[in-house]
């Protein structure tokens, strides 16, 4: 684990180091998922069997057994136990209300020539939904994902998931069935973001592709981008905190751990001004690690791309933070919203000692699926939005174009169109 002082003299290039850590040798695997979505874009369904045979361990006879059965989902929800069938509907009721406020409206705007300018946003079509499996299966990404396309009223919704050895996580169907979802197919990786770019005879091309993956993944999502929308390109789990001398170190730990257990990939940072705090962070975390079933991937992570910074000041904490603009950002302080102003770039911020980024993943209300490497920079958390498109609506009245029309004729003129200039002119009185 990185354990740093910008005291130290070695400091910024440390530093910088961190900063690399969301980079994904894309360039690495383009060859190969260029080819794999060649392949999907050419053979279609053919070349979706051969990559599932491939990649997944089994082999679908037919172009029926892709997509998974209405019946299997429902007996699937029927089947889990009470407590935990209550606690997705608590999750679902909660990210329903928390996207219900997000939906943009339409709008207009009657200027007193009786010119109208306005914005209308409208749903896209259709929507493809990638939800991850592998090393673990994610019913909470399915809702992060479903909910807001549904509350941004997307009639189509598709969704792809791996299954290996044909084999589908059932509180994943069960989530299918609580979403009222009908159109899953067990198809993952770069083959599926093709699949569901380009279409094939069992799964149709949709408008936009969101949802996490891996490195294969984010780069299909990467190359399909322009033959349909996606929501970002997402890499490794990462979480920052920003705490002072009011933090327990226990907690701290574990909450770095909890993005630690993800994957090998995934990135920890602890800043805090409070050299005590640090060293009893390093601490439990050990303490912790020895307690987590997924040891072996908490401490790979931790100890390659975890990290303590040591400040001088919550000033310059808060400012290297900003450089980071970590996927998650806790802030672990008495008085964490008066830092709230001063925060630039997170994907989503948990303030106070009571609010662990874990209840951000499950029932708080906002979405999980957030910009991560550094991107918080300049995208945002998957939303209502990234489902919907605006469009310009424009009306001018006789007097309205009569009173600008000569502006806009001589800019056209200008550039030289002279058809611009005409259209305008012609309607001149």
């Amino acid at each position: 684990m990185m354990f740093i002082n910008t005291k130290d003299e070695k400091f910024t290039s440390s530093f910088n180091e961190l900063l690399l850590r969301g980079k994904m040798d894309i360039d690495e695997v383009s060859s190969v998922v260029g080819t794999l979505l060649n392949e999907i874009k050419t053979d279609k369904n053919k070349a979706l069997k051969e990559h599932i045979t491939k990649f997944d361990n089994w082999t679908p006879k037919t172009d029926e057994d892709f997509k998974i059965s209405q019946e299997s989902m429902s007996k699937a929800y029927n089947s889990i136990d009470a407590k935990l069938k209550s606690a997705l509907h608590l999750a679902y009721d909660r990210i329903k209300i928390y996207h219900e406020k997000q939906k943009p409206k339409s709008w207009f705007d009657t200027e007193e020539n009786g010119t109208i300018l306005g914005q209308k946003t409208t749903p896209v079509d259709s929507a493809g939904l990638y939800i991850p499996g592998g090393k673990a299966a994610y019913p909470s990404s399915l809702l992060m994902n479903v909910i807001p396309a549904q509350v941004a009223g997307v009639e189509k919704i598709i969704i792809c998931t791996p299954a290996p050895k044909n084999e589908v996580n059932e509180l994943l169907l069960a989530a299918c069935h609580l979403c009222g979802v009908s159109e899953v197919y067990k198809v993952g990786g770069a083959s599926a973001i093709g699949a569901m770019a380009y279409g094939t005879q069992s799964i149709p091309k949709v408008d936009v592709i969101t949802g996490p993956g891996n490195i294969f993944v984010a780069t299909a999502k990467k190359m399909v981008y322009g033959d349909v929308n996606i929501d970002m390109i997402a890499g490794p789990s990462e979480i920052g905190i920003l705490a002072d001398d009011s933090a327990n170190a226990s907690h701290l730990a574990v909450d770095l751990l909890s993005q630690a257990e993800h994957d090998e990939m995934a990135s920890s940072i602890l800043i805090t001004p409070c050299q005590k705090l640090a060293d009893a962070v390093v601490i439990e975390i050990e303490i912790w690690l020895k307690k987590l079933p997924r040891e072996k991937i908490a401490r790979k992570s931790i100890e390659d791309r975890g990290a303590i910074i040591v400040t001088k000041d919550m000033d310059e904490a808060i400012k290297l933070m900003n450089e980071i603009a970590p996927e998650h950002l806790e802030i672990a302080t008495d008085n964490a919203f008066e830092f709230l102003p001063f925060i630039k770039h997170a994907g989503a911020i948990f303030l106070g000692h009571n609010t662990p980024e874990a209840i951000g993943d499950y029932v708080a209300g906002p979405n999980h699926t957030l910009p991560t490497g550094g991107t918080a920079k300049f995208f945002s958390p998957l939303g209502v939005e990234n489902f919907m498109k605006k469009t310009s609506i424009i009306s001018f009245s006789k007097k309205g174009i009569n009173e600008i029309g000569e502006a806009c004729a001589l800019i056209a003129n200008t550039e030289g169109l002279t058809a611009h200039e005409q259209s305008v002119r012609v309607r001149l009185t």
